[in-house]
């Protein structure tokens, strides 16, 4: 269970000092009567505290009701409520406490905005099914709403929380972004008006509802009243889940968290942007505070790295994650994000030097603006960032091939990533040198197993293909405008180019 801690007032963790779990009772008698709202009055409420997304986006929570009544109203039909409680990043646990500890107040905010608006039903979307996803059955059944409120399980994976791939896997499809932009407003669950948002946003809106405006607003600041849901990784590896009002400096934060700036500090995820020491030390917890630090608060993760490790190495380790988990849909994701991985990877070991970090920025560069999600860009953002943010440690790879600190796989991810499996497929790739005509495709398609000569020629590395880059490696060997690579070893199911083809 992961630990909770709070700087006064608490409100999302209320009466946690004491209960491990709020159940119905306890929820209704620390935060009482559920009380129903007009849809007016909802909108009202989340437009006077400025309620704001607290998924990553951090966008408007009125003007999406406003979208999904405008496309109620054109359709005539009655939408749905879906909250996305699935929590694909692996660095996050605030959703999963909150599905765990006080589902209920998650259950308050969603059934408040489905009377309003008239809903059809409420859907749960998670992808744990331990503790979090056990506790929000029950609650479900505690407060009789099996007929309307229903639970589905997605796939556990970083891409599953995007909205188009949390819609289509509620549907029945693979929860993938569709590939073009669809608001969930105009077509989300089984094709209805869909109001789609985060688990702690529908909690912040019981909170507002209860509370009031103003009494809601009495801690934060002006522009950002209210408490924040933090994800706090501590020195010791653990993550704990902090609520503290909106404006306190983000040391104080790391202390509270057991933490220390370090090298630099990890703000919004893996979407997210790598903060310097002295910019996170001035830093305070608000999108605003955060955004003049040069980050954003997304999703509410705060990692630290510490001291005594490698930068270059930990960051390169989850871009090969991040590389993995893409949609895999499009070129930026399915080429491009593992690509800047493959580069990173370089460059943490030692190989090629310039030429990987050349690689690295053209990378990021190329994918922005391209992918048929944001996967690509948050993944850039990620990467780039750490650039800037551990400048010094790129310019001792570069000079002396490695920073002499060890990679401890301190940023959690769901399982190792490619890149720390390097398994030998017993296959290698060749040249046909009588049919090469110096394209350089191969180079590009494969920075890790080849590089260019002055000429354009490829030059390869004699080791065997490692499991990992061996589906990119069938790629080239397809790709070859002059049918001049060969994957060559037992159960290569590719022999030659031309017979490929």
């Amino acid at each position: 269970m992961t630990e909770f801690r709070h700087l006064s007032p608490v409100r999302l963790g209320a009466g946690l000092d004491r209960l491990q779990r709020i159940d119905q009772a306890t929820h209704r008698a620390v935060h009482g009567a559920f009380r129903r709202r007009r849809l007016r009055e909802m909108i009202d409420l989340a437009e006077k505290v400025d309620l704001r997304g607290r998924g990553g986006a951090a966008f408007p929570f009125a003007r999406k009701v406003a979208a999904v009544v405008s496309s109620v109203r054109r359709r005539d039909c009655r939408p749905v409520v879906l909250v996305n409680a699935t929590e694909g990043e692996p660095a996050s646990h605030k959703d999963k406490f909150l599905l765990d500890r006080t589902p209920h107040l998650i259950l308050d905010g969603a059934l408040l905005a489905a009377r309003a608006l008239g809903a059809r039903e409420v859907v749960v979307a998670v992808t744990d099914q331990g503790r979090p996803a056990r506790s929000m059955r029950t609650a479900i059944a505690e407060s009789g709403l099996g007929g309307f409120v229903r639970m589905v399980r997605l796939p556990e994976r970083f891409v599953t929380g995007e909205g188009g791939a949390l819609v289509n896997g509620v549907n029945g499809n693979p929860a993938v972004p569709p590939g073009r932009k669809v608001r969930a407003a105009d077509s989300g669950v089984d094709g209805l008006p869909t109001l789609l948002s985060n688990a702690e946003t529908f909690a912040q809106l019981a909170l507002v509802s209860q509370l009031g405006p103003d009494l809601y607003s009495a801690v934060g600041t002006a522009a950002e009243p209210g408490t924040v849901l933090l994800t706090v990784w501590g020195a010791d590896g653990r993550p704990r889940v902090i609520e503290t009002p909106a404006g306190v400096p983000l040391a104080q934060i790391l202390d509270l968290g057991g933490a220390k700036v370090g090298q630099g500090v990890l703000v919004g995820g893996y979407h997210g942007t790598w903060i310097t020491p002295p910019a996170a030390n001035r830093a305070l917890v608000s999108r605003e505070g955060i955004a003049k630090a040069g980050g954003a608060l997304g999703a509410g993760i705060i990692l630290p790295l510490p001291k005594g490790v490698c930068p270059l190495g930990e960051v390169a380790r989850v871009a090969a994650y991040l590389g993995e988990e893409s949609a895999r849909q499009c070129g930026p994701c399915r080429l491009g994000v593992p690509a800047i991985a493959r580069s990173l990877n370089a460059l943490a070991s030692g190989r090629r030097g310039r030429e990987a970090l050349a690689a690295v920025r053209q990378g990021t560069e190329t994918v922005k603006g391209r992918g048929a999600c944001h996967h690509p860009d948050g993944s850039a953002r990620f990467v780039t960032s750490a650039l800037t943010a551990f400048a010094a440690d790129v310019e001792k790879h570069l000079a002396d091939g490695t920073c002499g600190r060890p990679v401890r796989g301190l940023l959690p991810i769901e399982e190792e990533p490619a890149v720390a499996h390097a398994e030998d497929t017993g296959l290698r790739l060749t040249v046909d040198w009588t049919r090469c005509a110096a394209h350089g495709l191969c180079g590009h398609l494969l920075p890790d197993l080849v590089r260019l000569d002055e000429h354009g020629f490829p030059v390869i590395d004699g080791a065997n293909v490692p499991r990992r880059l061996l589906a990119d490696t069938r790629q080239a060997v397809e790709m070859c405008p002059a049918l001049a690579l060969r994957l060559s070893g037992a159960n290569t199911g590719v022999r030659t180019a031309g017979a490929a083809r």
